[in-house]
């Protein structure tokens, strides 16, 4: 008899692959990172603004874009404050008719036309509104102050401490200036304020006052001769105008 032979075992290999599975936070941060929040979502948004043109602003304003017409109030309302500001120097009046600016712009978005530029059209809603204002502040101005008046002016300034004497003739110097350009005709003085104190161009002031450049720059000349000719009468000498 033969010796019986060992039966063959059979040998199985198994490889096991250890797999590591992320955390819940982390899988949940993966999900959420397409969706910032709000806060994050509208400062991009504002930031994509910024880049747009102002017809742009004004065409998505037309369609009901509430941002777009912020953005465009954003950029402009320094720029309408400021000049309210020179054509007024009142301050309270001046925040009144850049509120009303906008306000009137917005009501008639839909009939820019857009053959001008959105700001030269602000600036020409921001100037009649201004321009109205002076006339209202003129009608209810009497010619002569009241004793009362007199007596208070007097009184305040005994109350006012005393200035340097640099300061006393700047003053002085520009109180004569503001009232040289009070006495200007409204076409004058805001030809005047648009291109020498807000620094238009002529091109510009005439988009602006819907008049030729050439008219501008007699205008331009026209209120720095008549302003003159009213510092020399108050006893300014003309360099002085330069100071």
């Amino acid at each position: 008899m033969f010796p019986e032979r060992p039966k063959p075992r059979l040998t199985v290999s198994v490889k096991v692959r250890v797999v590591t599975l992320p955390s819940a936070a982390t899988v949940f941060s993966e999900v959420v990172r397409p969706f910032p929040p709000v806060w994050a979502r509208r400062r991009l948004r504002e930031s994509s603004m910024a880049k747009l043109s102002d017809r742009e602003l004004v065409d998505r304003a037309r369609e009901g874009d509430s941002q777009a017409f912020g953005q465009l109030v954003r950029r402009h309302q320094q720029r309408i404050q400021r000049l309210a500001m020179h054509l007024l120097r009142d301050r309270a009046e001046a925040e009144d008719v850049v509120q009303e600016t906008f306000i009137r712009a917005y009501r008639a978005l839909l009939r820019f036309d857009g053959r001008s530029e959105p700001y030269t059209w602000l600036y020409r809603i921001a100037i009649n509104l201004s321009l109205n204002t002076l006339r209202a502040r003129k009608s209810r101005r009497t010619n002569t102050e009241s004793d009362d008046a007199r007596l208070d002016a007097l009184l305040s300034a005994k109350q006012t401490p005393p200035e340097a004497p640099d300061d006393a003739a700047r003053n002085q110097l520009y109180a004569a200036l503001s009232q040289g350009i009070d006495e200007l005709s409204d076409t004058l003085r805001t030809t005047l304020v648009l291109v020498c104190i807000d620094g238009r161009s002529h091109e510009e002031a005439a988009a602006v006052l819907g008049a030729p450049e050439g008219t501008i720059a007699w205008r331009v000349h026209e209120a720095r001769r008549k302003l003159r000719e009213y510092m020399v009468r108050r006893g300014f000498a003309p360099g002085e105008m330069g100071r």
